[in-house]
Order: C-alpha cells, then sequence, then structure tokens
C-alpha cells in the first residue's frame, strides 16, 4: 500500500518529518527521477532520492526504532553542522548505519541537561507537536528577589511575544541570597521560554536545566557529554505518548543488559574521545 513520502522517510531514519517536508517543498527530494511534491504518496519500490543521493526505503516490520538519553552540557549548539566549527550535540553521538538520528526538540547553547534523540523521524515528530503537551521539568537558578505574588503570576499566566505562557508548576530549590534555585514544569517546548518567563519578572536565569521529559529523568551519574540507549520499556513509553504502536524489539539485546557503569564508562570514552578530536583540529 502507498503511503506519504514525508512518513516514510521519516520512519526510515531520514530525518524528521518537519525537517523532510522542508526539502521536498525546496525541490531536493525525487520519486523515480521526477521532483517529489508535498503529501504525495508512494509504493514500497520506489527509487528516492535527497539531494541526488539515493536513499533507503524500509517497510515498517524492518525498522527497529532506538532512542537515546543524552547529557548536552552548555556551550553545544542544537545543530548538525555549525559554519564557525563550534561543537554540536551531533558530535558525541554513536553512529548508526542506514538513518540518522533526529533530536526531540532542542535545548539552546546556554541549557545543560537532558536531550532525547531517535532515528524514528515520526515519533520525534509527534513529540515535539504541540499538542502532545508532554511535561518537561527544569532545574533553574535565578538571580533577583522573587515573591509569593511573582510564582503565582507565573504560574497564572504572563503574556509573551509570541503569546501567553506560564508554569504548571513551579517548587522551591533552596540556595543562598539572591540566587535562588527552582524547579519548573512547562507542557510545551518554545524558544527560551523557561528564561523568558523568569525574565519577564525582572529576574535573570543564571543556570538552567532540564531534567526530565515526560517520566523519562536525566539518570543520575551520566556525565556531561555521555549518552545512553532508552529500553524497549521507555520506549513504548514515548509511542504510546503519541498514539504509535509498541515495539516489540529494541537494539539492546535483553539477554544481555548492559550495566549503568559500563554506559558510564563507554560514555566517558566518547567524551574524552571528542576532546582528543578538538585538539587535532586546533592544532590544524
Amino acid at each position: 500500500m502507498s503511503e506519504k513520502l514525508q512518513k516514510v522517510l521519516a520512519r526510515s531514519g531520514h530525518g524528521s518529518r518537519r525537517e523532510l517536508e522542508a526539502k521536498i517543498a525546496a525541490g531536493r527530494v525525487s520519486v523515480n527521477g521526477k521532483v517529489a511534491t508535498l503529501g504525495e504518496r508512494i509504493d514500497a519500490d520506489a527509487k528516492v532520492r535527497i539531494d541526488g543521493h539515493e536513499v533507503t526505503i524500509k517497510p515498517p516490520e524492518d525498522v527497529v526504532c532506538r532512542v537515546l538519553m543524552y547529557h548536552k552540557p552548555e556551550g553545544e549548539l542544537c545543530t548538525r553542522k555549525d559554519p564557525e566549527g563550534r561543537p554540536t550535540v551531533y558530535d558525541r553521538l554513536p553512529r548508526v548505519q542506514g538513518a540518522r538520528w533526529v533530536a526531540v526538540g532542542r535545548l539552546d547553547v546556554n541549557t545543560s541537561g537532558l536531550l532525547l534523540f531517535t532515528t524514528d523521524g515520526e515519533l520525534a515528530n509527534r513529540l515535539m507537536h504541540p499538542g502532545s503537551q508532554i511535561e518537561r521539568e527544569y532545574a533553574v537558578r535565578v538571580f533577583g528577589e522573587v515573591t509569593d505574588a511573582m510564582l503565582r503570576k507565573l504560574q497564572k499566566g504572563v503574556q509573551l511575544e509570541d503569546g501567553p505562557a506560564a508554569f504548571k508548576e513551579i517548587k522551591r530549590g533552596g540556595g543562598e541570597g539572591m540566587n535562588q534555585w527552582y524547579r519548573v514544569v512547562l507542557t510545551e517546548g518554545r524558544n527560551r521560554e523557561v528564561r523568558r518567563l523568569w525574565e519577564s519578572q525582572g529576574v535573570t536565569v543564571s543556570r538552567l536545566m532540564r531534567v526530565r521529559y515526560g517520566s523519562i529523568r536525566l539518570e543520575q551519574g551520566l556525565p556531561q557529554g555521555g549518552w545512553g540507549e532508552l529500553p524497549l520499556e521507555q520506549i513504548n513509553y514515548l509511542r504510546q505518548l503519541v498514539q504509535l504502536p509498541a515495539e516489540d524489539r529494541s537494539f539492546i539485546d535483553p539477554r544481555k543488559p548492559e550495566t549503568r557503569q559500563k554506559r558510564y564508562a563507554r560514555a566517558r570514552r566518547s567524551q574524552a574521545q571528542r576532546l582528543q578530536n578538538a585538539k587535532r583540529q586546533t592544532r590544524k
């Protein structure tokens, strides 16, 4: 049966549906030698090229959905390549055969913490959709005087330049003097929304870290720049959130569970390798 081109490409790991729709609209995708159109339906034997390169089309039964948890450090960009050569979140991720990692949302350059990546572009697209209303929890340190009236206002809602916004939940997290920590929860992922909400009350965000996405928490002990593969149970939790069918297999062999210690050791090796590569580039 035929399926929409962007859906098939996303499922096959060639990017998020949003990215692919932009490429199709720009005339960068062809089907059987002809420039593709948005919404075009294709059969399983179609020959598809992106930017002139033939890509693999995978049937649903051949696709294994993978999801990574990544501990993003401050200073990394959520982009595949930076013209200025600055580090990106993709630099440390493991190589994947016949697919590509798609980030589930973004964190700005000065924000650290939990960032999810998947090889399933359809899953990424649905999780990022504003209608998904998935909770994101952040640990935030603010500088300035914070009153109870301000906290009530932030939960009731304030008007930002791109519309009204509010925290679903705010909890005090301690601190000294004018530097105070809070835990805040949002159900959307607008650009710099946490920072802009606090700044609307005249206080400055000095540290910001995402610690939870839905029920998935950033694992304690996972070093900055480290990653870990999510097990089938957590992958299916994410798929259930956005009404996608459950998977019955994962990239992780359940007969050979990987301990946290091994995973973190691998993450540290990945981080060390990246630092060595950066030093070589600097010498050049």
